[in-house]
């Protein structure tokens, strides 16, 4: 198949190369009318720019991508005025630290627990790969459901892993994967020609549920997440399956919070917790979520586990230190990253033709939450 070009996206826009370019590199010097019908020219004809040339000509970048899609709300970055520094001067000449730190002196006003840590330890495994391998690392993202970024990154390098994302009116990935390996993490298996890792939420939400019941003997149980994406949707619907295996009825099985750019929005679990509502065990989308939630019971003068207990999912090493220590399911995310970087290499900057799907085990591990440390 053979590559499209700037000139066919011109073509099929009615723009000159010019604007097409302007589109992906300087995207504020084109209109928004323009800009929108050059995209979707992109988009339908799978262009990714190469900023790369003199390595696409050999066939190769040596490198590879890795994208995630911002979770924050962007805010401009006011211009810095170009100045001499010397040794030990304060480098921040228009106070865009000092405006940092003030909006977030209150942890209500931006919980960093609504970020997916895991993210971290997937991307070191997929650096150590790239490593051993002699492969570069671009790190790239942007908002989510922006097109401009991805395509400008699938242009630079062999390949690229994406994180997951909320669901998108027009998945920029669709086309993009037929002209670029791309794996995706976390993701339901679709029809796309892509690659999808996952860890085995099913099996990992069945052991949180078993080992509450078995080992403990709690019968009332509630799962608590909305976070909109794949891996988070898996688990809820395993944990209602796996409650209605096992016998268990609960009036309200699902306490939903809601996830901002700002971090999760705890009203329906606030009003629970005002209200004696509770169920004594409180499984949480994720590790994240978990410790907010203790947190919060602690705050509220209940003690987890003795008067609830917690519960999270990944296995991220600050689940582990915090107290009580969180009980979870640990998914093996640098052995994900180090998959996703061999699949990439092995394609040697070809699009798969077909979806292939990888899942791998979890372990779950006991914690001071679930009363077992």
């Amino acid at each position: 198949m053979r590559k499209t070009t700037v000139y066919d996206v011109a073509e099929k826009a009615g723009v000159s190369i010019a604007t097409v370019s302007f589109t992906f590199r300087k995207p504020e010097r084109v209109s928004e009318k323009t800009r929108k019908k050059v995209l979707a020219a992109a988009n339908e004809l799978g262009y990714a720019p190469s900023a790369s040339a003199s390595g696409l000509a050999k066939g190769s970048t040596g490198a590879l991508g890795l994208y995630s899609f911002d979770l924050s709300t962007e805010k401009p970055v006011p211009a810095v005025a170009e100045e001499s520094l010397t040794d030990g001067d304060i480098a921040d000449p228009a106070g865009t630290a000092e405006q940092e730190n003030k909006e977030t002196e209150n942890p209500e006003e931006l919980d960093v627990r609504a970020y997916p840590l895991y993210v971290d330890e997937v991307q070191r495994g997929f650096e150590l790969e790239c490593r051993s391998r002699g492969k570069t690392v671009l790190l790239s993202g942007g908002p989510v459901g922006e097109r401009t970024p991805l395509a400008d990154l699938i242009g630079r390098v062999d390949g690229a892993a994406i994180f997951p994302t909320w669901p998108l009116t027009e998945d920029p990935l669709a086309a993009l994967c037929r002209r670029s390996p791309i794996v995706h993490f976390s993701h339901r298996t679709g029809s796309d020609p892509m690659a999808y890792i996952s860890a085995d939420n099913e099996q990992g939400i069945r052991s949180i549920v078993d080992h509450l019941i078995d080992v403990h003997g709690i019968r009332s149980m509630a799962f608590v997440g909305g976070a909109p994406t794949d891996d988070i949707s898996i688990r809820a619907e395993a944990f209602l399956r796996r409650i209605g295996t096992r016998g268990i009825a609960m009036d309200h099985p699902v306490i939903a919070v809601s996830v901002t750019p700002d971090g999760y929005g705890l009203r329906t679990f606030t009003k629970w917790l005002k209200a004696g509502r509770l169920p004594r065990a409180l499984v949480c989308e994720n590790d994240q979520l978990a410790l907010l939630i203790t947190d919060r019971l602690m705050e509220a003068g209940l003690d987890v586990p003795g008067d609830v207990v917690v519960t999270g999912f990944d296995g991220i090493l600050a689940a582990r230190i915090n107290t009580p220590s969180i009980a979870t399911v640990r998914q093996p995310m640098m052995a994900m990253g180090r998959l996703a970087a061999r699949l990439l290499i092995e394609q040697q900057g070809r699009p798969w033709d077909k979806p292939v799907s990888y899942t791998l085990p979890v372990r779950f591990v006991p914690g001071a939450s679930c009363g077992c440390k």
